[in-house]
């Protein structure tokens, strides 16, 4: 995927995140912080993103085995504070430059689109933050939405029935003669009536959002059941994944060699 490109919306389609238009209009730097993630601007384009319901670039990296976890963890320790850990990972070898943009791409587009999820609570920006990553590889705030419009419409053209993102995944047995991938096996062997789908996506270290494209698949195919929905009001916005602490949310101008250490150990607490 391009990443300035996608498939085209509308014109009269109304915008993910008016605030987002804005700041990209003003060529912002800083930290856009809504109900489900963070996306971090860099002279109006998204440099980054993150949300609790997304395995983060390191989970992406280290869990499939591509990178050593002991490697990212020097990177971290060594380049963390000066918001230079992806330069560091290829400086030192430790990953290709194009490797990394792609996967670190792929970590940005998943996040947002689940950052950008409609919500009720306020958004806020706070001006001149800059994220520990470091520039990998710009987007346009543009390219941003019209991936997550892209997205939202896929799932829903698969399966529509949203509560099985949030659901624990109950597996079917599969009908004479059904088949699935390879992809869907493994995701199967983790479907144990109590793993949401963001939590099986943590485990085997893929991307949130493919593993709810796969999950709406098995669910069209009758593979695994579909949950009624809940009755409005009742959503509760929970990914399957453990609460972080309150002082993760807390996002610095100045980035904190500690506080990238004490989030390294709750996120691997929580593995």
């Amino acid at each position: 995927m391009n990443a300035d490109t996608a498939a085209p919306v509308a014109p009269h389609a109304s915008p993910v995140s008016p605030m987002l238009v804005r700041l990209a209009d003003e060529r912002a730097t800083g930290a856009l912080l809504r109900d489900h993630g963070t996306l971090y601007l860099a002279e109006g384009r998204v440099v980054h993103a993150e949300s609790p319901a997304a395995p983060g670039i390191d989970i992406l990296l280290t869990t499939g085995g591509r990178l050593p976890r002991e490697g990212w963890l020097r990177a971290v320790d060594e380049a963390g504070a000066r918001r230079e850990v992806g330069r560091f990972l290829v400086d030192s070898g430790r990953i290709g430059g194009g490797e990394l943009e792609i996967c670190h791409l792929g970590a940005l587009y998943d996040a947002a689109f689940f950052a950008l999820a409609p919500g009720s609570g306020p958004t806020r920006f706070r001006y001149g933050v800059g994220h520990w990553i470091g520039p990998v590889r710009p987007v346009s705030a543009a390219a941003v939405e019209r991936e997550t419009l892209r997205r939202r419409e896929l799932l829903d053209q698969v399966w529509p029935y949203p509560a099985v993102d949030t659901a624990p995944v109950v597996p079917r047995a599969p009908a004479p003669g059904q088949s699935v991938t390879r992809r869907q096996r493994a995701l199967l062997a983790l479907a144990d009536g109590v793993r949401t789908p963001a939590a099986i996506a943590w485990a085997l270290g893929r991307p949130a959002f493919h593993t709810l494209l796969e999950v709406r698949r098995l669910a069209a195919a009758g593979l695994i059941d579909t949950p009624p929905d809940p009755p409005p009001g009742a959503r509760s916005g929970r990914t399957g994944r453990p609460a972080l602490p309150a002082w993760i949310a807390e996002v610095s101008a100045d980035p904190d060699i500690a506080l990238l250490r004490r989030l390294r150990d709750a996120l691997e607490a929580n593995l």
